[in-house]
C-alpha cells in the first residue's frame, strides 16, 4: 500500500499569530527612526547654539533694560533709558565708534585686497610653492600677544624701526601713541600682517576649484591675464570674498586685543590718554569693569551687534553688487 505524501503534508500556515505584532511592531520602530532620528542626530548643535548663543542675548536684552550693577543689589527696571543715554548724551561712545570704523576700513580693505593679489601669485607655478604657501600661514599660528609685542617696538617713540627709517630719510619721528590717525595706522598694520595670509589661503583655495577650461579659452580669444583675472576669477570667487568680507567685519568691529596691547600698560581700557584708539569692545569692558554699569554695558553690546549686523548686510550687498558688474 503506497503513501501520498504530497496529500498528507499539512497545509502551510503562514506567519504564526505571535510573529505578526512582532512584525508590527519592528516596523513602527523604522518609521519612528527614520522620522525622529534625524531631528535626535541635529539637537546637539541646537542645544548649544541655545546655551551658548540665544540665552546670553536675551540676558543681554534684558540686562541692556535694567540698571543692574555690582554695586547695586536692587535691580530696577528702566526701559530705554540707557539706550537714550547712550545715544544722546555719550561722546566717548562715539569717540569709541569712529575709531573702530576708522581702524576697520584701514585694515579690511587692504586687508582683502593684498589677500587677492597674493593668492592670485602663488596660484601659479612656483619654485618651493609649498613653502611660501606654508609661510604665509605662519601669522595665524602667531600669538596675538607676541604680534602686539614686536609691533609695539617697532613703532616705539624713541627707538622703533619705524621712526629710525622716517628719520634716516629726513623726516621727524611720530608718536604712534599719542597722535590719533597715527595710532589706527599702526594697529590697523598689526591686523593686516596677522590676518592677510589667511585670508589668501582661502581665496587659494577657492581659485584652485575654478575649471581651467574657462582660462584655456580666454587665453585662445587673446584675454590677457589682467583680463583673465578680473573677468573669470573675481566672477567665480564672489561667494568666497562674500565669506571673507562679512567674517573681516565681524572681526573689525569687536577689535579688541591688538588696541589693548599696543598701549604697553600706559593706557588701557582708555586706548590712549585721550580715548585716541579706544574701540567699542574697550569702551564695554571700561564701562562694565571700571565703572560697574552691567545694564548699561548690556546696552553697547547690543548697540554693538546691530552695527556689526548692520555693516554685514551692507557689504553682503556691495560684494553682490561690485561681483555682477563685473
Amino acid at each position: 500500500m503506497s503513501l501520498d505524501l504530497h496529500a498528507a503534508a499539512p497545509p502551510d500556515p503562514g506567519p504564526s499569530r505571535a510573529a505578526r505584532p512582532t512584525h508590527r511592531r519592528t516596523a513602527s520602530l523604522t518609521r519612528l527612526d527614520l522620522t525622529y532620528s534625524p531631528y535626535l542626530y541635529v539637537l546637539p548643535f541646537f542645544v548649544i547654539l541655545v546655551v551658548f548663543s540665544a540665552y546670553p542675548i536675551a540676558y543681554t536684552v534684558w540686562i541692556a533694560l535694567t540698571d543692574r550693577s555690582p554695586l547695586n543689589p536692587t535691580i530696577s527696571f528702566v526701559g530705554l533709558d540707557n539706550f537714550v543715554e547712550l545715544i544722546t548724551d555719550d561722546p566717548q561712545f562715539w569717540n569709541a565708534v569712529v575709531n573702530t570704523f576708522g581702524m576697520f576700513l584701514l585694515s579690511t580693505v587692504p586687508q582683502l585686497l593684498l589677500a587677492l593679489v597674493l593668492a592670485n601669485a602663488l596660484n601659479r607655478k612656483l619654485r618651493a610653492q609649498t613653502f611660501f604657501r606654508m609661510a604665509i600661514a605662519m601669522p595665524v599660528i602667531t600669538s596675538t600677544a607676541v604680534v602686539a609685542l614686536i609691533f609695539s617696538m617697532i613703532y616705539a617713540k624713541d627707538f622703533g624701526l619705524v621712526n629710525w627709517l622716517l628719520d634716516s630719510v629726513g623726516l621727524g619721528p611720530i608718536d604712534w601713541r599719542a597722535n590719533r590717525y597715527a595710532s589706527w595706522f599702526a594697529i590697523s598694520t598689526m591686523v593686516d600682517w596677522r590676518w592677510v595670509g589667511y585670508n589668501a589661503l582661502i581665496y587659494l583655495a577657492a581659485m584652485q576649484s575654478i575649471n581651467k577650461d574657462l582660462y584655456e579659452a580666454a587665453s585662445l580669444d587673446g584675454a590677457s591675464r589682467r583680463r583673465q583675472f578680473w573677468s573669470i576669477t573675481i566672477p567665480q570667487l564672489r561667494p568666497t570674498i562674500i565669506f571673507t568680507l562679512i567674517i573681516s567685519t565681524i572681526g573689525g568691529l569687536q577689535l579688541f586685543t591688538e588696541p589693548l596691547l599696543f598701549t604697553s600698560g600706559s593706557g588701557g581700557l582708555s586706548g590712549g590718554s585721550e580715548g585716541q584708539f579706544q574701540t567699542i569692545t574697550m569702551y564695554l569692558l571700561d564701562v562694565m569693569n571700571q565703572r560697574f554699569r552691567w545694564g548699561y554695558a548690556g546696552a553697547v553690546a547690543l548697540v554693538l551687534f546691530l552695527l556689526i549686523a548692520l555693516m554685514s548686510t551692507v557689504n553682503y550687498l556691495l560684494a553682490r553688487r561690485i561681483s555682477s558688474d563685473t
